[in-house]
């Protein structure tokens, strides 16, 4: 019998019980559920399902692990863990890159159709200019994985122009393609709308900062759906003090973002509670039990991390 720690909160737990094993059953992987609060040997564990802020940090003791299955898109607070030597996969599932489609358009669409000035207008102005068409606001994608590249091509076929900047150049329908420092720059200082969707790692880490902040456009729009430590918080505060017209923030460095956090006050900032993609149990449950089937069958695993950066 396949053994499994479900290593995540309580609280967790209780969401996945029964969707995970309704899914691992569906599969025909005859599978044993435990706990972190379960009194089992670690020697024993043959996958290890993970949310990164579990207990769980020493994966030494695990020695039969033939991998460690991640709740969540994010796997920054594991990635670099070098006592894990099995395989690590990525959570890819189609309702969480659904609600980030959905949050990523609907601010896009927000911020290109300025809804603001209507949906709190207390002076009454009536002001009949017509905002452009999406073929003249051209917005830029940073970070193109499965989250990014399915919100660049979904403001594509919208009728944005599309610039994506990615590590590696990326072949997407409708979406023009940059890279390194120059694609930055040329993505950044060409949008009226920036969205951040990269993973956070030690070269990501403040990406937009007051040099990069500076090549935006004046009055564009930055949203972060994507995490907190891509932007450098002082430098994002001074960007819209002077030339930035809004940021819409999902994710911040502390969550939940601290009440006297100056975001929550300033008029061109709007704070999200971290909403816009979440894990579904039911579905990921499935993406979980299908890696595991797969594992076990002898079959590569979907969506396996490249860990060579994180433990450079």
């Amino acid at each position: 019998m396949t053994r499994v720690l479900f290593a995540a909160k309580p609280k967790t737990w209780a969401e996945y019980r029964a969707p995970l094993t309704a899914a691992l059953a569906e599969t025909g992987v005859t599978a044993e559920i435990v706990t972190l609060d379960d009194a089992t040997d670690p020697a024993t564990v043959d996958w290890i399902v993970y949310a990164p802020n579990s207990a769980l940090q020493d994966f030494v003791p695990y020695t039969a692990l033939k991998g460690c299955l991640c709740l969540w898109a994010g796997i920054e607070d594991v990635e670099g863990n070098r006592t894990l030597t099995a395989p690590l996969t990525r959570m890819v599932d189609t309702n969480l890159t659904r609600g980030m489609v959905e949050w990523v358009t609907g601010h896009v669409l927000r911020h290109h159709l300025g809804m603001d000035a209507h949906v709190v207008n207390p002076d009454r102005r009536w002001d009949g200019t017509p905002p452009p068409v999406a073929t003249d606001r051209p917005v830029a994608v940073l970070g193109l994985g499965v989250l990014g590249a399915a919100c660049a091509r979904n403001l594509a076929e919208l009728g944005f122009p599309v610039t994506g900047w990615s590590r590696r150049p990326k072949e997407i329908p409708g979406v023009r393609s940059v890279t390194g420092d120059d694609g930055l720059r040329d993505a950044l200082s060409g949008a009226r709308i920036v969205v951040l969707l990269t993973p956070h790692t030690r070269s990501t880490e403040n990406l937009m900062n007051a040099r990069t902040l500076g090549w935006m456009q004046r009055s564009a729009v930055l949203l972060n759906p994507g995490r907190g430590a891509l932007i450098d918080d002082e430098a994002l505060l001074a960007a819209l003090d002077g030339h930035l017209g809004h940021a819409t923030l999902d994710t911040f460095r502390v969550e939940p973002l601290p009440q006297d956090h100056p975001f929550w006050s300033h008029p061109r900032v709007t704070v999200t509670p971290h909403i816009a993609s979440a894990t579904r149990p039911a579905s990921a449950a499935r993406v979980i039990a299908d890696n595991i089937r797969r594992g076990e069958a002898g079959m590569p695993m979907r969506h396996v991390v490249d860990r060579t950066e994180a433990l450079a």
